[in-house]
């Protein structure tokens, strides 16, 4: 495919959002309206750097890094477990997770309720107060772009899907294992489920030897060659 840089204007933001694991969706209008409009031509491009650009059609992008290190694998684990959590704290106050985690809200002053109730799965988190429930999982969901926060209220944003994914696949298991009156019921996902970290690949920092600023001269670079020679 022939790459016209110059239609790529925001390419830079894009990059930099993207390769430091931020889910580029509609409560980033400019970027968001870019990708979605030259959808294919940042997809072939950013192929050609090493990376797959991932379009969800619930309305977000996001990289899958080759590689991720432990940090990245803890990060990913950890807000897996909190959106369990959360949905079962909802579902036990009649609330409905889907509506919440789909463009709903969470007022900080809930945490300390939420804390107290599953301070045990928490524990495995290594979540023991509510600053660190703030700093560990509610300030990693709005950098890498799961919610936003104003005024000490949270709101989820489109990406929160990808963990919505897993619990509902999770729960599934579960009906079915009640069905079939298993005698090993599917407990609670813990920090070493493998499943989780399949399925959250590519949440936070990707473990790289290359810049921001270099994986992106080095690409724009390639690919000028490129044209320069079909020339």
């Amino acid at each position: 495919m022939h790459l016209d840089l110059s239609e790529l204007s925001q390419l830079a933001p894009i990059f930099r959002e993207l390769f430091k694991g931020y889910h580029l969706s509609r409560s980033n209008p400019e970027l968001y309206a870019q990708l979605s409009n030259l959808q294919d031509q940042y997809r072939a491009l950013f192929k050609a750097l090493g990376y797959e650009l991932v379009c969800d059609s619930r309305g977000f992008y996001y990289f899958v890094p080759e590689q991720m290190g432990a940090q990245v694998n803890k990060t990913a684990q950890r807000l897996a477990l909190f959106t369990f959590i959360l949905v079962e704290h909802l579902a036990d106050q009649g609330r409905d997770p889907l509506a919440v985690l789909d463009g709903g809200s969470l007022g900080r002053d809930e945490l300390p309720a939420l804390l107290d109730k599953y301070r045990d799965l928490f524990l495995q988190a290594e979540v023991t107060t509510v600053e660190e429930l703030e700093e560990k999982v509610m300030r990693r969901l709005t950098q890498l772009g799961f919610a936003s926060e104003d005024n000490g209220i949270y709101r989820f944003l489109a990406p929160m899907h990808r963990f919505l994914d897993v619990c509902l696949s999770v729960q599934q298991d579960r009906d079915l294992a009640a069905t079939l009156h298993s005698a090993l019921p599917l407990p609670t996902p813990v920090l070493v489920n493998d499943d989780i970290e399949d399925e959250i690949i590519s949440l936070a920092e990707a473990e790289t030897d290359e810049s921001e600023e270099d994986a992106l001269a080095r690409a724009m670079a390639e690919e000028r060659e490129a044209q320069e020679i079909d020339a």
